[in-house]
């Protein structure tokens, strides 16, 4: 299984360009949410993430004395030779972009604080976290640069941290009050503590989070080329190859979610970011659940994407993910998703519940035969995921000198 260890350093510069891409797929319709890391064009990222945590609870100051966060006290270190060590040479500055002051102005017009019991659930703070502690953290630690996007409870910016070496993250915030007023404390706080413990290359790192009165902030792992879905807008549909690399990646990170006993339960292009190097990132665990029984009977996810056993109220498990799975490799190689119908909601629910599926020409057999044993409609008859790895689909497209490497955009 791959860890963060195998997170890439990118030198380089980074440039974005400000110029939103409009272009959408004829015929599609258009989904409205809202993009989570809106980064446009990347040419290159100074990213430098050290494994397995680039925040440890306590840090180094320039004596060399190991600072306690909480405590204040410094463990001295004996004194020892000293030595000439050559310079390191200086990395270049980073251009996070322009910050518009946006985390003020909202902060001046929206929300509010909370008090008794949802207060005590919303205090979030990693530094105090029973696994894996951070260090402190508060937003003064950081260089806000550009905004990445906008979501449902508040902003996203691209930020970098003000002591060295500079860590460059998206960071995330919400507002309190308004997570009251959607009633989904217990869904904000499920989600928070499933991403801080998980560590796949293709899964999204949340590093740390900490709160003041009315907001709480995540600080994430930034997605150097941001959704996959403005990729998907972009050129309408991906060759075969590239939709088996996604694929693959896909598959070896829900193996692991899996094997941790989480299940993700709204897979789909929005929910998925690419890294510098094009790799796959799964992100946005609002629905996930962790569920060691792993039976469910809660509906959620999207429509498009939703297994029959969802779609007709029953009990579901693990493998929805696997339905979404083949929902993604569909729609990665055909533009759409396969039970989609613009007459409505009760028109696509009946062609789920029926697995009407109907997969045009021009769709290889390989393709078409992995499609075809992942969309089942008994879910204990849906193709597993270490055979999803080893179809082949999958073997045709992957590199051979890597099981996971990131796919090409041919």
């Amino acid at each position: 299984m791959a860890s963060i260890n195998s997170v890439t350093r990118q030198l380089g510069a980074l440039e974005i360009s400000s110029k939103p891409n409009t272009q959408a797929a004829p015929g599609r319709p258009t989904h409205q949410k809202k993009p989570s890391q809106n980064t446009g064009n990347v040419s290159k990222l100074l990213t430098k993430f050290a494994a397995p945590h680039p925040f440890p609870a306590a840090s180094h100051n320039k004596t060399g004395s190991v600072s306690s966060v909480h405590t204040g006290k410094q463990n001295v270190r004996p004194p020892s030779p000293v030595k000439t060590v050559p310079s390191a040479p200086r990395q270049p500055t980073i251009d996070i972009g322009h910050y518009d002051g946006g985390f003020e102005k909202e902060n001046e017009k929206r929300g509010e604080k909370v008090y008794g019991a949802a207060a005590e659930e919303l205090a979030l703070d990693s530094s105090v976290a029973h696994e894996r502690p951070t260090r402190e953290w508060h937003l003064t630690d950081f260089d806000i640069g550009r905004p990445l996007g906008k979501g449902k409870f508040g902003h996203v910016y691209m930020v970098r941290t003000k002591t060295e070496p500079h860590y460059i993250v998206a960071l995330k915030c919400l507002y309190k009050s308004e997570i009251v007023q959607s009633r989904v404390e217990k869904q904000i706080r499920r989600e928070i503590e499933i991403q801080q413990n998980l560590r796949h290359p293709n899964v999204l790192r949340l590093y740390g989070y900490f709160h003041d009165e009315k907001r709480i902030f995540l600080m994430l792992e930034f997605a150097g080329k941001g959704e996959l879905y403005k990729q998907l807008m972009k050129h309408h549909r991906f060759t075969e190859r590239r939709s088996s690399r996604y694929i693959d990646q896909m598959a070896d990170a829900l193996s692991y979610l899996h094997s941790k006993h989480v299940i993700h339960r709204d897979i789909k292009p929005e929910n998925l970011l690419l890294g510098i190097n094009g790799e796959l990132k799964i992100g946005d665990f609002g629905w996930s659940v962790h569920a060691p029984g792993n039976r469910r009977t809660t509906l959620c996810g999207t429509l498009d994407y939703l297994p029959p056993e969802m779609v007709e109220g029953r009990e579901h498990s693990e493998k929805v993910d696997l339905w979404a799975l083949g929902v993604l490799t569909y729609e990665f190689i055909v533009g759409t998703p396969p039970f989609e119908e613009l007459s409505g909601h009760n028109a696509t629910y009946k062609r789920i519940a029926k697995v009407d599926l109907r997969i045009p020409e021009g769709v290889s057999p390989e393709a078409r035969d992995l499609i075809t044993k992942l969309l089942q409609y008994d879910p204990e008859k849906r193709l597993p995921l270490s055979e999803v790895r080893r179809h082949p689909w999958i073997l045709k497209y992957r590199p051979k000198e890597s099981t996971t490497a990131p796919p090409q955009s041919s």
